[in-house]
C-alpha cells in the first residue's frame, strides 16, 4: 500500500531577521565606499598641512610631535590620562595670585580613550592622544559626508568634507584636542536622528556630552527632534482617531467592504481576516509603532546623561551643585551672553593686539553670516538646533577670544551654504576658491603652532 500523503504540509517559516549589527554592517561598508574619494581628499589636505607645519617647525628648532600632542590643552589631557583627575594646577599662572587651575575643567572621554590605548599598546600618552584625535578626525569626515550625502547628494557631501578640512583652524583636527572627537560623535548622532535611529542618536549624544562642554549641543538637537517627532505622532494619531469615527458611506454600511477612500473597512478586515494573518499583521504594525515611540523618548533621555553625569561628579567632588561652573570661573570662563566678547571687539578696534585676534574676529563674523544663510535655507531641525546652540555657546562665553574659531570647528553645518554655492559654480571658480582656502589653511595653521604665542 502506498503511504498516506494527505497530511497537511506545514508552510515554511520566514527566515529569521539578522541581528542589528549584521544589518548595519553592509550599509556602513557601502557608505564608506561612497565616502572614499572625499576621505582621500580630506587626508591629502591634512597631510599637506602637517608637512608644511613640520617643515617650518624643524627650521625654527621645534619638534612637530610636541606641537601637535603636548601643547596648550593637550598638556592637561595627557596629565589626566596619566594620573587621573587631581584637582590641582598643572600650569601655575602668577597673574592669578595663587588661584589654581583645576584639571576638572576638561571632560573625561578623550583622556579615557588615551588611557585605554596606553594600557593596551606600548605607546606613550602623547602618542595615544594623537592616535585618538586622528582616528576621530577620519570618523568625523566620514560622518560629515554621510549627513551631506543624505541631504544634498554625494557631490555636495564631498565638497563639504573638503571645506571642513581646509578651515583656517583645521590644524586643530590633527592635534591631541577634543574637537575631532566631538565632531565625529555629533555628525553620526545627527545622521542617526535624520534616519530615525533614535537609540543610536541618544547614545552618541551621551558620548558627545562627555567629550566637551559644548557637546550639550548634540543632546539639545536630539531632544528637540524627539519632541517634534512626538508632537507629529500625536497629531497623526488624532487625525487617525477622527477618521475612524467618520460617517461610513453607503457602500460601507450595506456591504462593509470599502470606504470612500478605497481602503477596506475594519468590519470587512475582521470578517475576511478571521483566522488569517491580516489581523495579526495590523497588531504587529501597531506594536512596531509603539516600540518606535519608546525608542524616541529613550534616545532623548539618554542624550544629556554624559554631560549631566560629569557635571554631577564634579559637583560631588567640589561639594557644591555648581562645582563645574566654579571650576570654569577659576579659569576665567563663564557664559555672559557675549558681553565680554563685545568689549574685547571694541578693544581690538581701538588698540593694538596680536594678529591671531583679528583673524578670530573675521572668522566669527563670517560664521554669523553663514549662520544667517543656513537659517534662511531652512535645514532639518537637528542641524539647525545643533548649530544654533554651538554658535550661542561660542559667542556667549567670556574670554579666550582667540580660541573661539576652534570652538566652532564642530559646527560643520555652517559650511553647507558654501558647499552648495561651490557645487553650483563653474569648475574653474570652485577650483580657485578651494586653492585659496587651502593656501590660507596651510599657512595659518603653521603660523598658529610655530609662531603665534596665543593659546589655540
Amino acid at each position: 500500500m502506498s503511504a498516506d500523503t494527505s497530511a497537511p504540509i506545514r508552510a515554511p517559516e520566514p527566515p529569521a531577521r539578522p541581528p542589528a549589527h549584521r544589518r548595519a554592517a553592509p550599509r556602513l561598508r557601502a557608505s564608506l565606499r561612497r565616502a572614499a574619494p572625499a576621505l582621500g581628499l580630506y587626508a591629502a589636505s591634512r597631510l599637506i598641512g602637517l608637512v608644511c607645519m613640520a617643515a617650518w617647525a624643524g627650521r625654527i628648532g621645534k619638534h612637530p610631535r610636541t606641537l601637535l600632542g603636548y601643547c596648550w590643552d593637550s598638556v592637561w589631557y595627557v596629565g589626566v590620562a596619566r594620573h587621573g583627575y587631581t584637582g590641582n594646577t598643572l600650569l601655575p599662572d602668577p597673574a592669578k595670585h595663587g588661584v589654581t587651575f583645576s584639571d576638572m575643567a576638561f571632560f573625561p572621554l578623550f583622556p579615557m580613550l588615551m588611557r585605554t590605548l596606553t594600557t593596551l599598546l606600548p605607546i606613550s600618552a602623547v602618542t595615544a592622544g594623537l592616535v585618538v584625535a586622528w582616528a576621530a578626525a577620519g570618523a568625523a569626515a566620514w560622518g560629515i559626508h554621510a549627513v551631506g550625502e543624505l541631504l544634498y547628494g554625494r557631490r555636495v557631501a564631498t565638497v563639504l568634507v573638503v571645506l571642513w578640512g581646509l578651515l583656517p583652524h583645521a590644524i586643530v583636527q590633527s592635534m591631541a584636542y577634543t574637537e575631532p572627537l566631538l565632531t565625529a560623535l555629533a555628525a553620526w548622532s545627527l545622521y542617526a536622528v535624520l534616519t530615525r535611529r533614535w537609540l543610536s542618536a541618544g547614545a552618541l549624544a551621551l558620548l558627545a556630552g562627555a567629550s566637551r562642554p559644548n557637546g550639550i549641543a548634540v543632546a539639545a538637537a536630539v531632544c528637540c527632534c524627539a519632541a517634534a517627532e512626538g508632537a507629529r505622532r500625536c497629531r497623526k494619531g488624532e487625525r487617525a482617531q477622527a477618521a475612524r469615527y467618520e460617517r461610513p458611506s453607503t457602500v460601507d454600511r450595506r456591504q462593509g467592504l470599502r470606504r470612500p477612500g478605497g481602503q477596506p473597512s475594519r468590519a470587512a478586515l475582521w470578517r475576511r481576516g478571521r483566522g488569517s494573518s491580516e489581523v495579526p499583521a495590523t497588531r504587529e504594525a501597531r506594536e512596531a509603532r509603539e516600540g518606535a515611540s519608546w525608542r524616541v523618548w529613550a534616545g532623548a533621555a539618554l542624550s544629556p546623561l554624559g554631560w549631566l553625569g560629569y557635571l554631577a561628579w564634579v559637583g560631588c567632588e567640589r561639594g557644591s551643585w555648581r562645582g563645574y561652573f566654579a571650576v570654569q570661573e577659576e579659569w576665567g570662563s563663564r557664559f555672559d551672553f557675549g558681553v565680554n566678547a563685545l568689549l574685547f571687539v571694541r578693544h581690538l578696534l581701538i588698540h593694538k593686539a596680536s594678529f591671531t585676534y583679528f583673524v578670530a574676529l573675521v572668522i566669527l563674523g563670517v560664521a554669523v553670516v553663514l549662520l544667517a544663510l543656513l537659517v534662511a535655507d531652512r535645514p532639518p531641525l537637528a542641524l539647525l538646533v545643533y548649530t544654533l546652540v554651538l554658535v550661542a555657546i561660542t559667542l556667549g562665553g567670556s574670554n579666550y577670544f582667540a580660541s573661539k574659531p576652534r570652538f566652532l570647528l564642530p559646527a560643520f553645518p555652517l559650511l553647507l551654504p558654501v558647499a552648495l554655492a561651490m557645487t553650483r559654480a563653474r569648475p574653474r571658480t570652485a577650483v580657485l576658491t578651494g586653492g585659496a582656502l587651502a593656501g590660507l589653511s596651510f599657512v595659518y595653521g603653521t603660523y598658529l603652532l610655530t609662531v603665534a604665542r596665543v593659546p589655540i
